[in-house]
This record gives C-alpha cells, sequence and structure tokens, in this order.
C-alpha cells in the first residue's frame, strides 16, 4: 500500500484525498438524510393509517348488509376508506371468525398475525381495533375486530428511491469533488512544476547561470523558487572561482613542469658525465642521483602532459603505427622484465595521433602491468584492428584489481595499498586523458580466468593515410617474446 501511494502524483494524492473527504462528509451527509426520509415517510403512512381508522370507526356507516348468508360492508365505506388506496377492511368476531371484508383482503390470522394485534404481514401493515358494528341497523351484540390494512410496498419502494438517489448524489458529488481537486490541484502546482522543469534542464545541462521561474506572489512556493534562485546564484558563484582556481592551478602546473625540463635535462647530462667518469662509491652515488632525476624528468613529463590535457591543448597529430609504438615499448621495458613472461603481438594499426603520447600511453600500461604483478606472471600486449577503430589491449594473469579500486583506478594519485614500486599514482591517469584527447577511451576488464585487462580504442586513420614511415611489421604479427 505504502508502495502504491509512493508511485502516484503529488497533484493525484491531493486530489484523491480532497475527493476521499468530501465522499465521506456526503455519505455521512446522506446516512442522516436518508435515516430522517425514511422515517418520515414511514412515519406520515403511519399517521394517514392512524387517521384512516380513527375515522372509519368514527363514521356511522360502518354496517353490514346480510345477504345470501354473506355480510358485506356498506359500499360506501369500501369507496371512501379501502378503493381509493387499495386498502383492506375485515371485521372479525371474538373467535376470529369473519364478520365482513372487502374484496380480496388477505386472512391476515392465516399470515401469522394474532388475533387483536397490529403488526406488518404479508406485505401489508395491519391495524386491529375493537369497535361495535351494525347489521342490518342492528347493533352486532357481541365485541367486534375491526381490521384496516394497506400494502406498504409503495412506502418501501419511496424509501428505497430515495436511497438510490442519495447513493447515486454522493457518488456524483465525490467525481466531481475528484475532477474539482485535480483542476485546483494542477493549478496551484503549476509553479512548482515550472521549477521541475527547469532544475531537469539545469541537470541536464549542468549550467547553473540559468535562472528559475519566480512566482508574482507571496507564498511558500514563492519563497521556495527564491531560495532555489539564491543557491543557483550561489554555486555558479562558487563554479566561477572553483574554475579560476582550477585553471590558475593547471597554468602552474604546465608552467612549473616546463621551466624544470630545462634544468633537469642539465642536471642529468652532468650526472651522466660524472656517472661515467667516477668508481667506486662516488659512482654509485652519481647513479642514484641519476636515477632519482630520471624519475623526476617523467613526472614532470606526466604532470605536463595531464596539464595540456586539462587546458585541452592537444600536439600537433599525424598518421601514426601503434604496433610499432608497442614494439618500442616492449624493448624499453624488455631489461626490467626479466622476472615476467612478456608477449607481444604488434600487428599494424594506424592512427591520428601524438606519437610521444600513445608512446607514453603503451609505455604505462605495459610497465603498470610488470610493475604490479607477482614474477613469473604472463603480461601480454597485443594490436588489434576491428573496422573504424584500433585497439591495444594489455592483460595479464595476475591478482587483478583489488574491488575497491576499479571504480577509482584511473583517478590522479590513486595507489595500491601496500603498493612499494615508486608510483605516484598518474600512470592509468594518463593513459585515460592520451585515449581520450585522441578521440578514445580506456576500460578494465575483469577476464574470466583471472587477471586485469586494459583495453584502449582509439579511431583508426582514413585508409588512404599512411604514417610517414610505414615499414612492414608482418614479422611481428605473431606474438613475440621478452624476457
Amino acid at each position: 500500500m505504502t508502495s502504491l501511494l509512493h508511485s502516484i502524483t503529488l497533484r493525484w494524492r491531493l486530489a484523491l484525498l480532497s475527493a476521499g473527504l468530501t465522499f465521506l462528509v456526503l455519505c455521512v451527509f446522506a446516512l442522516f438524510i436518508g435515516q430522517s426520509t425514511a422515517s418520515r415517510i414511514r412515519s406520515d403512512f403511519r399517521n394517514e393509517m392512524n387517521t384512516a381508522m380513527h375515522n372509519l370507526l368514527a363514521s356511522s356507516n360502518l354496517t353490514f348488509t346480510l345477504q345470501n348468508n354473506r355480510f358485506t360492508i356498506d359500499k360506501s365505506t369500501v369507496r371512501t376508506y379501502g378503493a381509493s388506496n387499495d386498502a383492506a377492511i375485515r371485521i372479525l368476531d371474538a373467535h376470529g371468525n369473519v364478520i365482513g371484508d372487502t374484496e380480496n383482503a388477505p386472512d391476515f390470522t392465516k399470515l401469522g398475525l394474532k388475533l387483536g394485534d397490529s403488526g406488518q404481514v404479508g406485505g401489508y401493515r395491519v391495524l386491529t381495533r375493537n369497535a361495535s358494528v351494525s347489521i342490518n341497523n342492528s347493533i352486532f351484540g357481541a365485541v367486534a375486530y375491526v381490521q384496516y390494512a394497506r400494502k406498504n410496498g409503495s412506502v418501501e419502494a419511496s424509501v428505497h428511491r430515495v436511497r438510490v438517489f442519495l447513493i447515486f448524489g454522493v457518488l456524483v458529488g465525490a467525481g466531481l469533488a475528484l475532477l474539482l481537486a485535480l483542476a485546483l490541484a494542477r493549478r496551484a502546482l503549476a509553479p512548482i512544476t515550472r521549477l521541475t522543469s527547469t532544475a531537469r534542464d539545469i541537470a541536464r545541462d549542468r549550467d547553473p547561470s540559468r535562472r528559475v521561474p519566480i512566482p508574482d506572489t507571496d507564498d511558500e512556493v514563492a519563497e521556495l523558487a527564491t531560495t532555489l534562485d539564491e543557491m543557483l546564484q550561489s554555486l555558479e558563484g562558487a563554479r566561477e572561482e572553483r574554475e579560476a582556481v582550477l585553471a590558475r592551478q593547471r597554468q602552474f602546473v604546465a608552467d612549473a613542469s616546463h621551466e624544470l625540463r630545462t634544468p633537469l635535462t642539465s642536471v642529468l647530462a652532468n650526472l651522466e658525465l660524472l656517472e661515467e667518469v667516477l668508481d667506486g662509491e662516488p659512482r654509485e652515488a652519481a647513479q642514484s642521483a641519476l636515477r632519482s632525476t630520471q624519475r623526476m624528468r617523467r613526472l614532470v613529463a606526466d604532470l605536463l602532459l595531464l596539464a595540456r590535457a586539462d587546458a585541452k591543448r592537444e600536439v600537433p597529430h599525424e598518421p601514426t603505427d601503434l604496433g610499432r609504438v608497442l614494439i618500442d615499448v616492449a624493448s624499453e621495458l624488455g631489461p626490467v622484465a626479466d622476472d615476467h613472461d612478456l608477449s607481444v603481438d604488434a600487428r599494424r594499426g594506424i592512427v591520428e595521433g601524438a606519437r610521444d603520447e600513445l608512446h607514453r600511453l603503451a609505455l604505462n600500461l605495459v610497465g603498470n602491468a610488470i610493475a604490479h604483478t607477482p614474477p613469473g606472471t604472463h603480461v601480454e600486449a597485443r594490436i588489434e584492428t576491428a573496422g573504424d577503430v584500433v585497439r591495444l589491449v594489455v592483460s595479464d594473469d595476475g591478482p587483478g584489481v583489488p574491488e575497491d579500486l576499479r571504480d577509482k583506478v584511473f583517478d590522479r594519485f590513486v595507489r595500491a595499498e601496500g603498493d612499494s614500486g615508486g608510483s605516484v599514482g598518474l600512470g592509468l591517469s594518463i593513459v585515460r586523458a592520451v585515449a581520450r584527447t585522441h578521440g578514445g577511451d580506456v576500460v578494465l576488464e575483469s577476464p574470466p580466468e583471472g587477471g586485469a585487462r586494459f583495453v584502449v580504442t582509439l579511431p583508426a586513420a582514413p585508409q588512404n593515410v599512411a604514417p610517414p614511415e610505414a615499414p612492414d611489421l608482418t614479422a611481428s604479427a605473431a606474438p613475440a617474446s621478452a624476457g
């Protein structure tokens, strides 16, 4: 019942509530009027019978004539008290024997009415009174009972018609109340409907700069509309402030990353030179500093790439063979994948893109699979072409991505618990940023056999476009193993 009420709109709930209250009020009114009217009709009927009986007994025409061994009531009495309202008159002696009666008068004693009693029997209401009657102008010497009866069917029919009319009136009144309540509810809720429509448009367009319609009334709906409008203005101001702060942050990151590249390059060159000329412990210190500086350079490059993606600044794209990019990545990662079984299927797949960014995408995916799986894990990277898309699929048979990280694995600075590989949590963020700036996307899949599978889908370059250097990679179509 509760779920049914929740599925009904507020307009219908208000209308049904109003119609229900109206129905209850009309039912109480109809019950009172019906009972009063029925009692009045029956009371009038009894009063008419009592009056008729009184007049009958008071008249001097209650006489009988003995003809052919049968007593008959005077015709004028029958016309006055019987024929006009289809009444029956019977005269009984003290033993219940019929002295005289009107034509077709029922035997009420046989129908169950005791001698001398009044009541309802056989569809008649019967009044019984003691009376003195005359036969052939002679006073009847014994006690006589006069029974005056009328059918009560017409009375009950009148009561029934009144009840039907009242029931019909209650139903019609409740129906009219429902229609009127619907119209009033629709009119009353029209401002809220407009507010809902505007709020839905704002939610769809994500544009809090729009204003909501404010009714020209001084009621609760106008107060709600004003409050919503003020809230939207506050949200718009907060959004503008946030976007300004984010824009400054992106610009700072981009500028800082760009400015750090030159000194880092100089530091790297000097450290490489020191590594070549030093021996012993100084050489080991120079190598450690060189590794840290190389890691810092990669981090700066990652931040610069993400800053460009946030600012929607794209580097020039050109036809690029994603298979050749994957071969270069496998060659770069081969020395660090000695404890993994790395296989590469570098089919030819031409896309429009920036080679350096696509290299970073593939390097991060394959490197991520190697860094976050135990030794001996099989890591596979392959290129697939299907119609107008090219896919880079990197899968492994390791433990897979934890369930609590699946929804945020592509977010920035997200690291798995216990990650000790020196990651800062930007690798998969860069993969998604590069994929999207190239018109594609990346998804994480969970193969039935276990492990993790990352699938990057990019639009293929037109068939008549070839990369500047398109080497024959037919030989690399078969899986190649590294490590």
